[in-house]
């Protein structure tokens, strides 16, 4: 087992990778058993022979996506600690000592590389990526009542429990929402660390596209709020049928039937109670799915023993 395990997630950064891992390696020197991982995701240009070059473990993923990457990172390493770090020379390498320190010293389950409290906004190009990393970050710390800072970095560092029970299930860009909210619902120690944040250097292209991998970012966000949260998710919809149901029954059935004692609108009167019916269906679905979480939190907490248990014995 490595001490600490900084990984590389790559595709196609030849302009900026053998940089990144040089100023890793000279970073990490006096953390004892460091290795730099790089993981090629189907690079086409120099990346994979500039990380050798530079004196990284270049491994590969053939699946496509940052989230079929990261899976195959958390799976192969075993290390103590683990630092991620993006390969486009965006963030400070010397910030990995103090996010190394507070894992190991301190237990923290996950160090979130803050960038949005820094520089992000002033050396982003990207106009609606500011607005996007902005309407993220509040509409998290919203619906799953947490204070994480900066939700979409690429920057940061786990403990070996956090890497060895974190369920990858994105195949894309929205595996850091998926991270954080995993963090925030398993109540695992979770820190901000203020870094720095520079653009990509000139020519260097980001693979991120704004609409595309926001819209996957919001759906991560609202299908993780109905699977972490179901009872209040389904809420919603029971109280908007019943609303809707009541306001329907009283305006279109109840108001005329007290002036002529008839039943005039009946179509509207089916209408609502078909709503009445799907409010309370959706009532007891939240419930049910809600005893269910109830069991799965259960479940992953003897998950979390059994991880400490492997750690101990594979660190001796």
């Amino acid at each position: 087992m490595d001490k600490l395990a900084v990984l590389i997630p790559a595709y196609n950064e030849e302009q900026t990778i053998e940089k990144v891992v040089k100023d890793v390696l000279e970073v990490t020197q006096q953390i004892p058993e460091t290795k730099i991982y790089v993981y090629d995701n189907n690079s086409k240009d120099k990346t994979v022979e500039l990380a050798i070059k530079a004196g990284a473990v270049v491994r590969h993923e053939f699946a496509q996506g940052k989230g079929a990457v990261i899976r195959r990172m958390f799976r192969e390493v075993e290390a103590e600690a683990y630092i991620m770090i993006d390969a486009d020379d965006t963030y400070p390498v010397e910030a990995i000592p103090e996010m190394y320190a507070k894992i190991v010293d301190r237990g923290v389950d996950m160090v979130v590389g803050d960038r949005l409290s820094s520089t992000y906004f002033e050396e982003n190009k990207r106009p609606f990526h500011n607005v996007g990393n902005s309407l993220v970050r509040w509409l998290i710390n919203f619906l799953f009542k947490t204070d994480i800072r900066d939700i979409l970095t690429g920057y940061r560092g786990f403990s070996f429990r956090f890497v060895k029970t974190f369920p990858v299930l994105s195949r894309g860009f929205e595996i850091e929402t998926e991270m954080s909210i995993h963090a925030t619902e398993k109540k695992m120690l979770v820190e901000n660390q203020i870094v720095t944040y520079r653009d990509r250097p000139e020519g260097s292209e980001s693979k991120l596209s704004t609409v595309g991998d926001g819209l996957k970012v919001l759906k991560t966000v609202i299908n993780l709020y109905r699977g972490y949260h179901p009872f209040a998710f389904y809420a919603i919809f029971s109280v908007l049928s019943w609303l809707i149901s009541f306001t329907l029954f009283i305006t279109r059935v109840w108001v005329p039937y007290a002036e002529t004692k008839l039943v005039d609108n009946m179509p509207s009167l089916i209408v609502s109670m078909i709503l009445l019916v799907l409010g309370v269906i959706a009532f007891f679905s939240g419930s049910i799915l809600n005893a269910i979480q109830t069991n799965d939190k259960r479940s992953f907490e003897l998950s979390l023993i059994s991880a400490d248990e492997r750690f101990r014995d594979t660190s001796k």
